[in-house]
């Protein structure tokens, strides 16, 4: 798996520049047979200092020493990958020659580290025509997918999103640090991290919020102040101390979807969470009632079983023999049996109307919370329509003012 990052530092200087091709080149980082310059290059060893002194002769010569001076690539491998120093220095050449045609750049693979990674260090004017060297957002995403052709090419593995090397999922906030230092303090568990402070309260805060204003809301109780507005692209996370996180650190560190659209939809996935228990509790209710009237129903039938065994309708007492005596009490002793039957049959409906009235009122609040927070996300929208639309007039009134006061200020004759 092959990683390409971009050094953005300060470029613009001849030090730099000679600062960062004496590094790249330090024999105990790298040796001679792993090192290469692409171009023009007419010495027969490759030193720091004649590098330096070639990429500077090329600026001279179309009179363009200044501003950005080079640019600097790390091309790094997993130390699991299967890879030699002299293939990543095969790859490093072949991907300048491709991305960087017509510039100088110095090639030189480091195996100080426990994983092989190759520098890239080019000339910002062009050998071949003068022009500089511009890498856009678009260019470096194709830089991206020119690296993971490569590595296809060689039956090297390729980075996926959201997958570690060995092709595992990455798990919900799992913490993942390209940089070292904070890598290493969430690794070592620091409690004063702040920014681990500020991902934990977020998760406090989503659990069952189902809208902006509440989510505001919760953040503030855990000690969290939230800038969310519709004029900035990211959402600033501020803790009383006035230290600040934004949304994309915590979504990259920490694997999670901070971000307006993810915690949009975390909102609407709890108010469908909650419509869909409601429903739930609102069918369990309807079969709850009808198994009351079933259940008296069949107290109500038992009742005048019972009634009609204890005043002895179609029978004459009076001419009871004595055989059927014991038959009478044998009678009696099951209508006593029915009656205590009876008896635990209403015990039991009555505490199953207890039941269904809490959760017919648990229900109710539900539905009233639901209500509630679409109220106020309407509320919301109406609000932010109107302040645009204010917004939209005092930029027309703006204007006419000016046509006023260039039409008063006219030309003088």
């Amino acid at each position: 798996m092959a990683v390409n990052k971009t050094i953005n530092k300060r470029t613009n200087t001849h030090g730099a520049m000679r600062n960062c091709i004496e590094y790249v080149l330090r024999q105990d980082k790298t040796s001679e047979l792993l090192t290469y310059v692409t171009g023009p290059y007419r010495h027969d060893e490759i030193d720091y200092d004649l590098v330096y002194r070639t990429f500077l002769e090329e600026k001279k010569m179309w009179n363009k020493d200044t501003g950005r001076m080079y640019a600097h690539n790390i091309i790094s491998w997993h130390k699991d990958e299967q890879i030699t120093p002299e293939q990543a220095f095969e790859f490093g050449k072949e991907f300048a020659e491709k991305w960087f045609s017509g510039f100088q750049t110095l090639v030189a693979v480091h195996k100080d580290k426990n994983h092989i990674h190759c520098h890239l260090v080019t000339n910002s004017v062009s050998y071949e025509d003068g022009r500089k060297l511009h890498n856009t957002k678009k260019d470096l995403e194709c830089m991206k997918q020119l690296t993971n052709q490569m590595c296809r090419e060689r039956g090297l593995t390729i980075a996926e999103k959201g997958k570690h090397f060995d092709g595992s999922e990455i798990e919900k906030g799992e913490v993942i640090a390209w940089n070292k230092d904070k890598y290493n303090l969430f690794r070592q568990q620091v409690r004063d991290s702040f920014v681990a402070d500020c991902a934990m309260a977020v998760l406090k805060a989503l659990e069952n919020c189902i809208s902006k204003e509440k989510f505001i809301e919760k953040m503030k109780q855990f000690g969290w102040n939230v800038n969310w507005t519709e004029k900035r692209k990211h959402i600033t996370f501020q803790n009383q101390d006035g230290k600040k996180v934004r949304d994309s650190n915590l979504s990259k560190t920490f694997h999670l979807d901070i971000s307006k659209e993810g915690l949009e939809n975390e909102f609407n996935g709890n108010r469908e969470k909650s419509r869909v228990a409601a429903d739930r509790d609102s069918r369990a209710n309807e079969e709850l009632r009808n198994y009351y009237r079933e259940l008296d129903a069949a107290i109500t039938d038992t009742r005048g079983i019972t009634d009609q065994a204890q005043s002895g309708e179609g029978y004459s007492r009076t001419k009871f023999r004595k055989s059927e005596r014991v038959h009478a009490n044998t009678e009696k002793a099951d209508t006593d049996t029915g009656r205590r039957e009876t008896d635990n049959l209403i015990r039991q409906a009555e505490i199953a109307r207890r039941n269904s009235e809490i959760n017919r009122r648990n229900s109710a609040s539900d539905n009233r919370t639901v209500r509630n927070a679409e109220a106020e996300s309407v509320a919301s929208a109406e609000q932010r329509r109107s302040e645009k639309q204010k917004w939209l007039n005092e930029q027309e009134r703006a204007r006419a003012a000016r046509r006023r006061n260039k039409r008063r200020s006219g030309p003088e004759l």
